[in-house]
This record gives C-alpha cells, sequence and structure tokens, in this order.
C-alpha cells in the first residue's frame, strides 16, 4: 500500500475513533447501538490493515 494511502486510512482510523468515543461516553441508554457496533468493527479493521502494514514495511 502507498504512503498516501496509509495516511487517508490513519486519518480515516481517527476520525472513526473518535466518533465511537463520543457515542461510548454517553449514558448506556442513550447509546445508539446500532450506530456504535459498525463504528467499532470498521475502527478495529482499519486499526488492523494500519498495523499490518506497518509491520510489514518493517521487515521488509
Amino acid at each position: 500500500m502507498s504512503t498516501e494511502g496509509i495516511f487517508i486510512l490513519s486519518i480515516a482510523s481517527i476520525a472513526l475513533w473518535v466518533i465511537v468515543s463520543k457515542e461510548a461516553v454517553k449514558p448506556s441508554k442513550e447509546i445508539n447501538w446500532w450506530k456504535m457496533i459498525p463504528l467499532l468493527s470498521a475502527g478495529s479493521l482499519s486499526t488492523l490493515i494500519i498495523t499490518f502494514t506497518l509491520f510489514q514495511s518493517l521487515f521488509s
């Protein structure tokens, strides 16, 4: 993956985690779980991709 692609994915991942954290600080009765679950999944996937790519670049 190119450097620009990693940079864009990193910015998107940061934005996702900011949205997740804003949703997570709400009281449990007000959390929109239909919004939270996809955001958590997308954030986790983007973090795994970034981590894998960075480790791959370290060892190649």
